[in-house]
C-alpha cells in the first residue's frame, strides 16, 4: 500500500489508504444472489476492484445500467485491442456488437491474452481504474478474467435485458456509435487535432454521453441545455489526459505501435512520434508534451460546468473523483515532465486517496482544480513555445474557482500544513501497533 517513508513524508495519507481499502473489501462482498447479476458484480471486483467501489454509492438500478454499460464497453474494448485478431474479421465484430447485447448465446474467445490489459489505458472507464487499482492492490489480477468475460459475456446479455427500457436504449445507442467509431480509426490514423478530437469522442465522448443518459432515464438528474456538449468534454478531458500520460506505453505496443498524438502537434517537434521517446530529443519532446497539455485544458470550464450541474451526492461523486485524480492531478504531473517518456508517471497513492475521501461537494471540486491548476503554473518555463497559451488557460481556470469564493473554505489538496507535527502521531501509532502485537504474541 505504500512504503514507510512514505507514510512519514505524508502522514495524513495513511487513514485515507486505509478507508478505501475497507471500503473496496465492503464492496467485493455486496454481491447479487442472482447467477447473472453474480456474474457482472463479480467480473467487476475481478477486472476493476476499485470501479466497483466508485459505483456502489449510485442507486440500486443506476448501478445495476452503469455496471453492464462498463462490461459492454470493456468487452467492445477488449475485441479492439486484440491486435492478434485480423482487421476483415475484427471489423464486422465492431459493427455488429450492439446487436450481440441483446443476443444470451453470443459469446467470443479473444486469441491474445497480452491486448486484454490495454484496456486499463486506453479506455474511458480505464482512466480512473488503473490508478486505483494501483492504489489499492499492486498486484493486478491476471488476464484469464478477461477471457472467461468474452467466453461468458451470455451472463452480461442477460443482466442487460433485465434494465429498463430506458438505460437498454442508451446502452445500445452508445455501443453502436462507438463500435462504428473504434472500427473508423483501426482504418484511419490521427493525423489532424480534428481528428484527435474525434477519435476521443468515439472512445471517450460517447461514454460521457452514455453516462448522461443513464442519469437522465434514472429520473436523478435534469442537466443543462448543453449537457451533450459538456458531457463529450468531460470525456475528452480524461482520454486526453490518458493519451499523454500512456505516449511510452502505447509507443512500445507490440507488434504495433499505438499512435493517438496527432502529427500536426507532434510533426513540429519530430519527424516520427516514436523519435520523442529518444533522450537527445528530450527539449522537444517536452515542448510537444506541454502543447499536448495545453490542448486539454480546454475542456475544463465544461467540466466544471457539468459537475455544478449535478443534484444528486452519489453521481456527483461518481463524476468529481475521476475528474479531480486522473485529470487534473495528472496533468499537473505529466506537464514539463520528461519522465512521460520514459516511464508511468502518476499520482501519489495517498493523494490519491486523500481526494477521493475530502471530495463531497462541488467546492472541493473547485479547491481540487484550483490546487492542481496553481502546481502546473509553477512548472511552466517561459521559453516554452505554447507558454503565453498555457498560462491563459491555467488563469482562466483559476477564475473561474475564485469567483465561486469557496476557496477559503477548504483544506488544502497539496500543501497540508502540519505535517511535521503529524510524523510524531504516525510513530507513536507505529510504537503503539508493535507494543499491542508484542503483548499479543507473549
Amino acid at each position: 500500500m505504500g512504503s514507510l517513508g512514505t507514510f512519514l513524508r505524508y502522514p495524513d495519507d495513511v487513514y485515507p489508504l486505509l478507508k478505501m481499502k475497507r471500503a473496496i473489501e465492503k464492496a467485493e462482498k455486496q454481491i447479487p444472489p442472482e447467477p447473472h447479476w453474480g456474474f457482472c458484480y463479480s467480473m467487476l471486483h475481478k477486472v476493476s476492484r476499485s470501479f466497483s467501489l466508485v459505483i456502489q454509492q449510485l442507486g440500486t438500478d443506476l448501478r445495476n445500467a452503469v455496471c453492464v454499460f462498463y462490461l459492454v464497453l470493456r468487452a467492445l474494448d477488449t475485441v479492439e485491442d486484440d491486435t492478434s485478431i485480423p482487421t476483415d474479421e475484427k471489423l464486422p465484430i465492431l459493427i455488429a456488437f450492439h446487436r450481440h447485447i441483446y443476443d444470451t448465446d453470443w459469446h467470443y474467445s479473444c486469441k491474445s491474452e497480452e491486448s486484454f490489459n490495454l484496456f486499463e489505458l486506453s479506455h474511458p472507464f480505464g482512466i480512473l481504474l488503473c490508478d486505483l487499482q494501483i492504489l489499492i492492490n499492486p498486484t493486478l489480477g491476471g488476464t484469464k478474467e478477461y477471457k472467461v468475460l468474452m467466453d461468458q459475456f451470455h451472463h452480461v446479455a442477460a443482466a442487460f435485458l433485465e434494465l429498463e427500457k430506458g438505460y437498454q436504449e442508451a446502452i445500445e445507442e452508445i455501443t453502436k456509435r462507438m463500435g462504428a467509431g473504434m472500427a473508423k480509426f483501426i482504418c484511419q490514423e490521427v493525423e489532424t487535432v480534428d481528428d484527435y478530437d474525434e477519435y476521443c469522442h468515439y472512445v471517450a465522448g460517447l461514454v460521457g454521453l452514455g453516462l448522461s443518459k443513464l442519469f437522465l432515464a434514472s429520473g436523478s438528474e435534469v442537466l443543462l441545455p448543453d449537457w451533450e456538449h459538456i458531457s463529450n468534454s468531460m470525456g475528452l478531458f480524461l482520454q486526453k489526459t490518458n493519451i499523454i500520460r500512456d505516449y511510452l506505453e502505447d509507443i512500445n505496443e507490440i507488434p504495433k505501435s499505438r499512435m493517438f498524438w496527432p502529427r500536426k502537434i507532434w510533426g513540429k517537434y519530430a519527424d516520427k512520434l516514436e523519435d520523442l521517446k529518444y533522450e537527445e530529443n528530450s527539449t522537444k519532446a517536452v515542448h510537444c508534451l506541454n502543447e499536448m497539455v495545453t490542448n486539454a485544458l480546454t475542456h475544463i470550464e465544461d467540466c466544471l460546468n457539468y459537475m455544478a450541474a449535478l443534484r444528486d451526492p452519489s453521481i456527483f461523486r461518481f463524476c468529481a473523483i475521476p475528474q479531480q485524480i486522473m485529470a487534473i492531478g495528472t496533468l499537473a504531473l505529466c506537464y514539463n515532465n520528461v519522465q512521460v517518456f520514459r516511464g508511468v508517471v502518476k499520482l501519489r497513492r495517498g493523494l490519491t486517496a486523500k481526494v477521493i475521501d475530502r471530495t463531497k461537494t462541488m467546492a472541493d471540486v473547485y479547491g481540487a482544480f484550483y490546487d492542481f491548476s496553481c502546481m502546473l503554473k509553477t512548472k511552466v518555463d517561459k521559453n516554452d513555445p505554447n507558454a503565453s497559451m498555457t498560462l491563459n488557460r491555467l488563469e482562466a481556470v483559476q477564475k473561474v474557482c475564485r469567483d465561486t469564493g469557496v476557496l477559503q473554505k477548504r483544506k488544502s489538496y497539496i500543501n497540508d500544513k502540519g505535517q511535521s507535527y503529524n510524523v510524531y502521531i504516525v510513530m507513536l501509532v507505529i510504537l503503539l501497533a508493535i507494543v499491542f502485537a508484542y503483548l499479543r504474541a507473549n
